[in-house]
This record gives C-alpha cells, sequence and structure tokens, in this order.
C-alpha cells in the first residue's frame, strides 16, 4: 500500500510516534510563521525558554494584522517583535509589507517543507505543497527552540477535481462548496488533499484559495501536489530552484474519498454567521448591499485583483455600495501599479487599503449598523467584523464585484463576458521591507525594546488530583475563539496584556462573565459542539486561565484549542453522553475527584454538588499532554528540561 503525499511528508519529518490515525506523533518543523496579533505572546515564551537563537531552517516574523496605530500599543508591539526578530535569528516583515500567507507563498513556502504559524490560516502553504499547519504561540515558540510539533496522526481525505470552472465560478466556489459538503466541523482530525483532472487548470493561487478555507473545515491541513504549474509560479518568483515534485503514490489509500464536478459548479455564497451556511448565489439574488470588501488571506493575490480590476475597468460602483480593496502584499500592489490596475480599481469608486488583514479581523472598515457585508474572507462569525448586527456573507472577488456595481446581490455571470488576465510570466520581487537578523556573534548586544503595554505570560497552576469549582458559563454549539476572545480594533492592540484583555472574555456571549470568573476563583466552563473552532488565538485559552478556568467540558472540541487549552494548564474534557451537557446549569457547584487515575483510566467522574447528580466524561490524554497538564503548562514542562 502507497502513500497519501501528506503520508509522505510526514514520514519524512517523523521525530516519534507511529503513522496510526488517532496516535500521537511528534514532527521536525522546518519553517514557522507569527503574525503581530499572536506573536508578542509567542515571542514572551520563546525569550522565557531562554533558547539563544531559533533552531529552525527559516522563521518570519510577520505585521500584518494590528496595524492601525491609535496609540502606542500596536507601534510598542511592533518594535518589540523586531528587536527580538533581529536578536534571535528571525527575519522580520515590516508593517505594510503584506498578509503574512501571501508573503509566504510569494517568498519563502517550498514544496516538501513542513511549517507552522500562529495562525489558523498557516494551511494556505499547502497551496504550494507544503505540510502547513496553524498552531498556538507557545508550539511555534517550542518549535523555533528546535523542539518538536506534537499532533494526533490524522486520517486521510482526498477531494477529487474534475472538469474545469467556468468563467465567474472560481476557487472560493470550491471551498465554499466543500463547506457545504462536510459543515465546519466536518474536516476535524483529517488531512485534506486536493487531486484529480481538475487541478491542472488551478493556479498556485487559487490552490492557496482552496487550502486557507480548509481551517474552516476543522482540517488538521490541506496539500496540493507540487507539479508544473508549482514549478512555474517557483520560477516566476524567482525561486525556481525550490522546485520538487511531490504527489501521492497511485496505491494510496483514503479513507474517504469526495468528488466536485467543476463543470457543475455554480457561484457560491455563505450567509451569516457560519462559513457552512452555504448556497448557490443565484438563490438570494436581489439582497441590498451595503458594504463590500475584497481581500483577506483568501483572495487577495495578483490573480484575484486584477480579475477584479478587469471588472471594474470603465465601470462605476453604486451609490449605496462602500468598496474595499486590500492587496495581498507589497508585491501585489506594485504590480497593479505598474500595470495600470490599480488606476482601473480607484476610477470605479473603491477604496484602497493596506496590505494587511484588516476589515477581516475588525481592524477598521466595520460596516454600518444592521449593514449587509459581502467579503472576499474565510470567516462571518456574528461580531467578528465590528458590528455586532451586521450581515456579512463570504463570497468569490467576482460575486463581490457583481454586488459593488449593482448594489445588491448578484450572480457574477449575469456580469456578461469575464475578460481575459493574464499573469505575468515573471513576478516583481523586491524583498527590501523583510528585515534580516545580526549576526549570532552580535546577539548578546542586542537590545529587546519592551513598552509598558506588553505584560508577563499568566501563571497557570498544576493540575491537582480533585478539583471543585464553580460552573461559571454554559454555552452551546461551535463556540468560536471569536467568541471566546474577541478580535477587532479596540481589543487588538491589548493582545500583550492579558490583565487588561480579560475585561472583554466572552463578551459576546455574557458580558459579566469576567467579573464572575474572577469572583470565583477557579470554576469550570461547558460547551457543545465544537467549541473553539476558529482562529488558533492561544489568548483564547490565556485568558480564561488568567480568570481562573481550570478545566472545560464541552460535548467536542477543535483540533487546536484543545493544544491551547492543553499548552495553558487547562483539562478540555467530553461529555461520554452528550445528553448530560442539558443536566447541568450555570452557578452548579461541580467536582472532580481522581483525575489522575481518570488520566489514565480514559473516564472520570463529574458530580453536580448542587444537584446531587453525576455524569461521566471521557479524558483523552496522551502520555505528554498528562505530564503538562501536571506541571502546570507547556511552558513549564519545557522548563524542567522536557522537548
Amino acid at each position: 500500500m502507497g502513500y497519501t503525499l501528506a503520508q509522505k511528508i510526514i514520514k519524512a519529518h517523523l521525530v516519534s510516534g507511529s503513522m496510526v490515525p488517532g496516535e500521537e506523533i511528534a514532527l521536525r518543523i522546518d519553517q514557522t510563521l507569527t503574525q503581530d496579533a499572536t506573536g508578542t505572546m509567542a515571542y514572551l515564551e520563546f525569550e522565557t525558554m531562554g533558547v539563544p537563537r531559533v533552531r529552525t531552517e527559516l522563521s518570519v516574523a510577520y505585521i500584518d494584522h494590528n496595524t492601525l496605530q491609535s496609540g502606542f500599543e500596536n507601534a510598542d508591539d511592533h518594535r518589540f517583535i523586531q528587536s527580538m526578530a533581529y536578536k534571535y535569528g528571525l527575519r522580520f516583515s515590516r508593517p505594510g509589507n503584506g498578509i503574512c500567507h501571501q508573503v509566504h507563498l510569494e517568498r519563502f513556502g517550498i514544496p516538501g517543507k513542513t511549517l507552522i504559524g500562529s495562525d489558523s490560516h498557516t494551511p494556505t502553504g499547502g497551496g504550494i505543497g507544503m505540510l502547513a499547519f496553524g498552531a498556538g504561540g507557545l508550539d511555534v515558540a517550542v518549535a523555533m527552540g528546535g523542539g518538536a510539533y506534537y499532533i494526533t496522526m490524522p486520517k486521510m481525505i482526498k477531494v477529487d477535481l474534475k472538469g474545469r470552472l467556468r468563467p465567474f465560478v472560481t476557487a472560493k466556489d470550491i471551498s465554499l462548496e466543500i463547506l457545504r459538503i462536510l459543515s465546519v466541523k466536518g474536516g476535524v482530525g483529517y488531512i485534506i488533499e486536493w487531486g484529480g483532472e481538475g487541478i491542472k487548470n488551478l493556479t498556485v493561487p487559487e490552490r492557496a484559495t482552496i487550502t486557507n478555507m480548509g481551517a474552516e473545515l476543522g482540517a488538521t491541513t490541506s496539500i496540493f501536489p507540487s507539479d508544473e504549474v508549482t514549478r512555474a509560479f517557483l520560477e516566476a518568483e524567482g525561486r525556481g530552484e525550490s522546485w520538487i515534485e511531490l504527489k501521492a503514490d497511485d496505491d494510496a489509500v483514503y479513507d474517504k474519498v469526495i468528488e466536485i464536478d467543476l463543470d457543475e459548479l455554480k457561484p457560491m455564497i455563505a450567509c451569516p454567521h457560519s462559513p457552512d451556511n452555504v448556497k448557490t448565489v443565484e438563490s438570494i439574488e436581489g439582497t441590498k448591499v451595503d458594504q463590500v470588501c475584497i481581500g483577506s488571506c483568501t483572495n487577495s493575490s495578483l490573480y484575484d485583483m486584477l480579475k477584479v480590476a478587469a471588472l471594474l475597468k470603465g465601470k462605476t460602483i453604486a451609490p449605496n455600495v462602500s468598496l474595499s480593496i486590500s492587496p495581498g502584499s507589497r508585491q501585489v500592489l506594485t504590480m497593479l501599479a505598474d500595470s495600470g490596475a490599480l488606476s482601473d480599481i480607484l476610477s470605479s469608486g473603491a477604496r484602497v487599503l493596506e496590505c494587511a488583514c484588516g476589515p477581516c479581523i475588525g481592524m477598521g472598515f466595520s460596516p454600518n449598523s444592521a449593514g449587509v457585508s459581502l467579503r472576499t474572507f474565510n470567516r462571518n462569525f456574528e461580531g467578528r467584523s465590528g458590528t455586532r448586527d451586521a450581515g456579512v456573507y463570504l463570497v468569490s472577488p467576482e460575486t463581490a464585484v457583481a454586488a459593488a456595481l449593482s448594489g445588491v446581490i448578484t450572480d457574477p455571470m449575469k456580469l456578461g463576458d469575464m475578460p481575459s488576465v493574464v499573469i505575468p510570466y515573471k513576478y516583481k520581487v523586491d524583498d527590501s521591507a523583510i528585515l534580516f537578523p545580526c549576526d549570532e556573534d552580535k546577539a548578546d548586544e542586542a537590545e529587546i525594546l519592551r513598552g509598558p503595554n506588553i505584560k508577563a505570560f499568566p501563571d497557570s497552576r498544576p493540575v491537582t488530583d480533585s478539583m471543585e469549582a464553580e460552573l461559571v458559563l454554559k454555552v452551546g454549539d461551535n463556540i468560536t475563539t471569536d467568541h471566546i476572545m474577541p478580535a477587532g480594533a479596540k481589543i487588538l492592540p491589548y493582545r500583550s496584556n492579558i490583565p487588561y484583555l480579560s475585561k472583554f472574555c466572552f463578551e459576546v456571549c455574557d458580558k459579566d462573565f469576567p467579573e464572575r470568573a474572577l469572583k470565583a476563583g477557579q470554576s469550570i466552563i461547558v460547551g457543545g459542539e465544537n467549541y473553539g473552532q476558529g482562529s488558533s488565538r492561544e489568548h483564547a485559552a490565556l485568558v480564561p486561565l488568567y480568570l481562573g478556568v481550570r478545566a472545560v467540558i464541552a460535548k467536542s472540541f477543535a483540533r487546536i484549542h484543545v493544544a491551547n487549552l492543553i499548552n495553558a494548564g487547562i483539562m478540555p474534557l467530553t461529555f461520554k453522553d452528550p445528553a448530560a451537557y442539558d443536566m447541568l446549569d450555570q452557578g452548579d457547584a461541580l467536582m472532580l475527584s481522581d483525575i489522575y487515575e481518570g488520566m489514565d483510566t480514559g473516564s472520570i467522574i463529574l458530580r453536580d454538588i448542587t444537584k446531587g447528580t453525576e455524569c461521566e466524561l471521557n479524558v483523552n490524554f496522551t502520555d505528554r499532554q498528562k505530564a503538562i497538564l501536571k506541571a502546570g503548562g507547556l511552558l513549564k514542562y519545557v522548563g524542567q528540561g522536557n522537548d
């Protein structure tokens, strides 16, 4: 039996463990990336570890999230990250150089290499044939220090694409179609490999759009083969020497195979407030639109932007619509300007924003109250845009342009003939905004620059053999990290200040939660299915840690959030019988006992002291995870000399 593509890369990077689905494996990591919303904490953690220099082949620190500098906080964080990169051996991508995933794809991605990043959309690198994972900042810090990255060996899904996309049907529509098929939790525990004859006509930027949105499926990662299309992209970036051919064996076996006929695919749209609430665009045509945003790490490539410019050329957006354009990188913006396409965009009435994440994480350009916003982004969670009552829809750039021109949701196939767009044979390469670190022999002289908003990592406590705690919050299904720890222009500047950030924890669900949790001293949270889906932000674990949360009990969890909870020293537990969820109420006094024994047997009894009832909880920790929890989190575990 042959290997799948992902299995081949895993085998080549396996440090320990067996490649049996469900078993814990450790992988050697070649590259890491961070962004500024998660990077400050990751570098504080790395510094605490005491490693003198990063030990990866390449590590890059990007500034792309908190670029709005309305006070000193973001600027101080940027300065801190730059000084850390200079001292410890990372490259530093300056503000304005672009979104981490777009720039990494352009300038650093290498087929067959492993990459982890403190951002859930790091699997974008799978578009170029990398095995790329989103992870919490602490996992990235350990990898930068030379440690392995631990995951549960995934199962494999093969998505076979047949046929060819018609004009106005795009890679984004493929992403939305697979979300319609699998849902936001359908990829949990799987790596998704894309193949079939249909991939031959997909460019690397289109492939990256698809692997980017694999994060919305809950997948461990997604990956495309490295083929002649990949070679052409790398040669256009002046990096042809990095190309190698990578593909699955002909006799590789997959746990599930899904087929999508591109000839039959239509323009799709994800309706509020979930990426898997997918319908055809034609089914909801006519809905009035207030705002359109084109960009984000999903759809901000040169190919996307050239199509947008061609469709806008000589036209003016509807008077009731506000349109923003966010190029994904300085390379994209420069080439738009040089080709004249930027003028076509500006002449339409669009506003061109910085090469950054921007509106995608609520960093400016929020919709009007109760507004309808069409976005080419990857997430449309309630309140993520910065406007609580906005209706956010996810669409392709072509569908976005159709709505911007007409003022209502419109099937882009009604725009007429699709203008011809030619991708340049060579991209304009200018790496002047990527700064190099100091020489290793000068590192001792390099100063770390800290601002007053940068606070220490919150202290954690070892998990004890018994625990009595109040149930301080009970929430439903599909709670996202945006629910737990919101983003947005008002909150993101405090990502390096956990005490202040804690005031906003679960603000979307219950404004009184922080005060109630602090008063309880130590507490437990109860959730439904797919708890912790969404971004990789470890703040969704670190802030509850600061507030005294000792365990989270849910029907099921998202992969990255489980790792982040354990890394923070918080136990993630699941109901053996999901119906037990209904027996618990906020305010109940709960008891967990014989925890250590339960870690070994796989089962703990939860006693509801208030009601006099009990239920059984599943405990599914590896030996390493047990040791991390007993040590009081990954940072303390590493501090004890473990890897």
